[in-house]
């Protein structure tokens, strides 16, 4: 399973690669507003640093208007994919940009059908947003089941990026299904490392080596 950074930000990016476990990245217009910097040459410094699938989104409401966008994030850095909204506009636009081999992100499912119909679309990767389906009550987990089922049934090649992770079950869940990478916070990813015994261990081998040495 591959493991993206969800952020704009470039310390948090840097962090993440020094680690040696950062595959890709994916932002949105709001963790970009967060910034308060171009948008184009934050996504050209993701791309320079990480070297793997970068998500960049549109912002256009119809298919032209994203299609124009699309070729312009895409000429920034072959690491770039351009995110598409989840609507009857974002398809159409899809499956144009797919056919001139520019890389697309479907954001925003919610439902298995969603994630059929942009993988028909020839969707690079979909995004389904699970913990947002848990803020309302609903099973997110559940939704990634569906869809790897049904990609699973159909040999689709899109990719399943388990997207709005909010802690570490989340991670795990995703893994056990098999969904292909996970898109999370920095401060979830590093949440996957730590365990009180792991610290009580070391603390208790360091201590007990500190009284071998002054024996």
């Amino acid at each position: 399973m591959k493991i993206f950074l969800d952020t704009a930000n470039l310390d948090e990016i840097k962090n993440g690669v020094d680690l040696g476990l950062i595959d890709g990245v994916t932002t949105n217009p709001t963790l970009i507003s967060k910034e308060n910097v171009d948008f184009k040459t934050r996504i050209k410094e993701i791309c320079d640093l990480v070297k793997g699938p970068t998500s960049a989104e549109v912002i256009g409401t119809n298919h032209m208007q994203m299609i124009e966008e699309a070729r312009i994030l895409a000429s920034i850095s072959p690491y770039v994919v351009v995110k598409i909204p989840m609507t009857e506009e974002g398809i159409k636009a899809t499956k144009i940009l797919s056919s001139e081999g520019i890389k697309t992100n479907l954001t925003l499912i919610f439902t298995p059908l969603q994630a059929l119909v942009a993988a028909k679309a020839g969707a690079t990767y979909v995004s389904p947003f699970v913990g947002r389906l848990d803020d309302i009550s609903n099973e997110g987990m559940k939704l990634v089941e569906d869809i790897k089922k049904i990609f699973m049934n159909y040999s689709f090649q899109t990719q399943i990026i388990v997207a709005s992770i909010r802690h570490p079950e989340h991670i795990l869940r995703a893994a056990k299904i098999g969904a292909d990478i996970v898109t999370v916070p920095l401060n979830v990813l590093l949440k996957i490392m730590k365990h009180p015994l792991t610290d009580i261990g070391l603390e208790t081998f360091l201590k007990d080596w500190e009284k071998y040495k002054n024996r």
